[in-house]
């Protein structure tokens, strides 16, 4: 980072940036290793805006981040807290593991059970060029992957808060043609 460009950086812890008044941290106030949502202000203080991109430290001295991601590519319906990151390092190990596997697109949401005698879960939608020979063995290796990246999660997982993920295998092309159908094929539109 350039501190001395006549912007001064603030860093919102990424779990607590949905709060009301979040801590805006500065640079003598950042942890190694943590998500920090960043705010650029003026010197003097007189605004603040938010880019929405997520960093985490490498170094303090020099300080140096890595941009981990988008503040609305964050997933805490449970108070997980888990990042996109996590979310693509996790997907990354699972077709690891199973190399025969190969990912086109995919998406996650957390499933709120309405009937309380249900638990909730992460809902991954996945689309397969090429699926995995054992759909449950994927699915669990991406729900311990996503563990061993997360410690919230993992702690949700443990009191059974959320069960195992839920893998929805979507055919080729399906995305695609939801976003044909909701007006947004091309370059430009993200899925959602």
């Amino acid at each position: 980072l350039r501190l001395d460009s006549g912007i001064f950086f603030e860093f919102v812890p990424a779990e607590r940036f949905f709060e009301p008044n979040p801590p805006r941290l500065t640079i003598g106030e950042v942890e190694l290793g943590r998500q920090y949502a960043l705010v650029l202000t003026s010197n003097a203080g007189l605004w603040a805006y938010s880019l929405g991109d997520t960093v985490r430290f490498v170094d303090l001295h020099p300080p140096r981040v890595v941009v981990t991601g988008r503040i609305k590519h964050f997933l805490s319906a449970f108070g997980e807290h888990v990042i996109g990151e996590e979310v693509e390092a996790a997907l990354r190990e699972a077709v690891r593991q199973h190399p025969e596997t190969e990912v086109t697109e995919f998406t996650v949401a957390p499933l709120v059970s309405e009937d309380k005698t249900q638990p909730s879960r992460h809902e991954w939608l996945v689309e397969f060029a090429q699926p995995p020979r054992d759909a449950d063995a994927f699915a669990a290796a991406l729900d311990t992957a996503l563990r061993q990246r997360n410690t919230y999660y993992d702690d949700l997982r443990q009191g059974n808060i959320l069960v195992t993920l839920l893998l929805t295998p979507l055919p080729p092309g399906a995305f695609q043609r939801y976003m044909k159908s909701v007006g947004k094929l091309g370059g430009q539109n993200k899925v959602p």
